[in-house]
This record gives structure tokens, sequence and C-alpha cells, in this order.
């Protein structure tokens, strides 16, 4: 296998914009090699960030054919410099780069979502509305929630696919009950299909207990590659599982794709809705709209004596969508065969699609896609972000 010495050997035949070899202009990251696969990153200033893109694809090509090396993710990442104004203040929007806070090859800031789910997403062709399941904080369901949500939109006729955009801990794999690695046709993958979805997760080419060790550049990329150098088409649908929070995923999606919408999951209790109220700020600050919010572990009802209880509290995040004036979606209880069926790999939309739960889940389907629908027309382009320095 090919080490990190090898890599850069490699690396310091290929030149910067200023003609000094790239491992000598001080913008490479850590080289982390694991398994074959080689990931690093080059950071540059935001005003060199296009004279840098050709470097990058040839630093790319370079890592590629060293001996030993399977696959690599090479991200450019560009950062202003304090004093320095924002890039965007400086060119006509028509003509603007892409985003200074990400690859300078996501683009496509010029791009309109699709009027409905039958149109194409700029960037991805042949795919549909693009909508992310996120939530402000871990622990609240969101897994579970988009893949049931897809099986739901799947139950309702459309094609659809589930992307585990959670790099530091996918879950996909394990609800969808898939192992094995995706076949790799050049540079393109083709997903895997679980189902009826067709599915796509880092947890597929890492092992499962493998901790995922990255910084934001590399999280950026290989959430930038298994949207763009995937087989996805043809989808009506793409549902993504957003890691929690609102950082450098979350601000990745939006600038490499114009989503069509985002549903935000948060259980009741307050300390959910505190972060949940972040996750609808941030989507609105980037101009994706909030198709709905969805109460997860509502209620419990014992099995045996079918008493309800209220365990994270109830109806904090109707609430909390009445004020923040988005639609809600509906409650999903905290129930045994959820759990059951979510740690068999078998989801209970596909395997259980006569029970209680499987109906609320096909409920909340039918809503995000009469959310989608609502918007047609409603056409806006993918937000340039500029992080300042």
């Amino acid at each position: 296998m090919a080490t990190a010495d090898d890599v850069k050997a490699r690396l310091a035949q290929v030149s910067a914009p200023d003609g000094r070899p790239v491992t000598e202009a001080g913008v490479l990251s850590e080289v982390l090699v694991s398994d074959g696969k080689v990931y690093l990153s080059l950071t540059v200033d935001a005003t060199e960030a296009r004279a840098w893109e050709p470097v990058r694809a040839a630093v790319e090509r370079t890592v590629r054919g060293t001996p030993g090396v399977t696959s690599a993710l090479v991200a450019l990442t560009a950062e202003r410099k304090a004093g320095l104004p924002p890039i965007a203040s400086h060119t006509p929007a028509a003509a603007r780069a892409p985003a200074a806070g990400g690859h300078s090859h996501a683009g496509h800031s010029h791009a309109q979502p699709p009027a409905d789910p039958q149109k194409e997403t700029p960037g991805l062709p042949g795919v549909g509305a693009i909508i992310a399941v996120a939530s402000g904080k871990g622990g609240v369901g969101k897994s579970t929630l988009a893949a049931n949500l897809a099986l739901g939109l799947a139950a309702s006729g459309l094609k659809v696919g589930l992307l585990d955009a959670d790099i530091y801990g996918p879950s996909v794999p394990r609800l969808m009950g898939l192992k094995g690695r995706p076949e790799v046709n050049g540079r393109m993958i083709t997903p895997m299909q679980a189902f009826g979805l067709k599915v796509m997760s880092i947890g597929f080419l890492v092992e499962e207990e493998t901790p995922m060790i990255w910084r934001g550049p590399m999280v950026m990329s290989a959430i930038s590659q298994m949207l763009k150098e995937v087989n996805w088409a043809p989808l009506d649908i793409l549902v993504v599982d957003m890691p929690p929070g609102t950082g450098d995923a979350q601000l990745t999606m939006a600038q490499q794709v114009p989503l069509a919408g985002a549903v935000i999951v948060s259980t009741p209790q307050d300390l959910a809705l505190i972060d949940a109220r972040r996750g609808v700020a941030m989507f609105q600050k980037v101009n994706v709209p909030v198709l709905g919010v969805v109460e997860n572990m509502s209620y419990f009802m014992c099995p045996h004596c079918g008493t309800r209880s209220d365990v994270f509290g109830h109806g904090g995040a109707r609430h909390e969508a009445q004020r923040l004036g988005v639609p809600f979606l509906g409650e999903v209880p905290l129930q045994m065969s959820i759990r059951e069926t979510s740690d068999a790999g078998l989801p209970v939309v596909a395997t259980r699609p006569d029970s209680a739960e499987a109906g609320i889940y096909r409920a909340i389907a039918s809503s995000v896609r009469e959310a989608l629908a609502g918007r047609r027309g409603a056409a806006r382009p993918a937000p340039r972000i500029v992080m300042e320095g």
C-alpha cells in the first residue's frame, strides 16, 4: 500500500501557479492514507482560488496515479485573509466564482431549483428535488426518520434515493440492512439498493468501527463526491440524511446544489427544541425552504397496558413550528417496533407497511411531497457563502 511519503514524493512533481512544487507552497494539509484511500486538502487565499483549481485537479490525478492508491479525495478550500473585502463585493452576480468557503469546483451559483420533483436539479442530471433531513443536535432519531421518509415517498410511486451525509456517524447502512462496497466504474460510483431505494453512505467505504477523524475540508469533499460522482439518475427525489448541527456539511449542501427544502427533526424536550430552532434559522439564512418540523419520540405507548407516557414532554415541536411560522409535519411515537426494525435493518415502512407506525411515516412523506408541490415555480439561486477569515 502507498504511504503518505509516497504521495508527497509524487506531489513534488506538481507545480503551483507560481512554479514552485506544490509541496513547497505552504498550502498542503496533512496527507492521510487509509487502506489505499488518500485524503488531503489545499488551503489557499480566496483571491487565488481560480488559479489553484487546475492545480487541485492535477494533484488529484497524480495521487490517483500513485501505485497502491485506490481512491483520493482532494479538496480545495479558500479563506479570505483578514482585512480584505469579500470577493463577492467585486464581482457581478452573474459572473461570480464559486463560494470562498467551499470547493472551487462546486459552482452552479446561477442554477435554479426544480419547480417540482419531476425536473432536474442543476449539477445532478436526472435528479429531481433534493431535500435535507436535519437536526440541531444528535440523538433525536434523524436517520431513522430520513430512511422511513424516503421509503414513504417511494411508496407513493416516486423514484427515490437516500444519501447518508452524516460522515462522522453513518447509520444508513445498518438501518437499510446493507453491507459490502458499491461498484466503481471509472470515477462514478454505482449506489447500492435496498427496498427500492438507491443508497449511498461513507459507511460503505470504511469499517463500521473506524472513527472518521476528518477536518472540515475533507468532510466537504466527501459530501461533494457522494453527490456528484454517484450514478443517482433517474430520481424524482434524493433524501439526504444530514449530520447533526449547523456546520460544514450543511453549508456544503446549500452551496453545492439548490436544495428544494429541509425537514427538521426534534424531540419535544426544551433542550432539543433550542437546537432545532438553530437548525431552522440556519437553513433560512442560506435561503433553503424549511418544509416542516417533525416531533420524534413524541410519546410512548406501553405495549402491555396501553398507557401513554410523554417521556420527553409533548407538543413542543408543534408549538415551536407555529412560533417560527413553518409547517408541522407530524408526531412519531417512541415505539418498540420502530427501534426493533431499525436495528435489524428492516425499516418499518418497508417491512410492516400496514402498521400504524408505517402509516405515520407515509403521512409525513405525503406532507413533504405536498410542500414541494406547493413551492412550484418558487425558484431560488443556490446561495453564495463567503467565509470570513
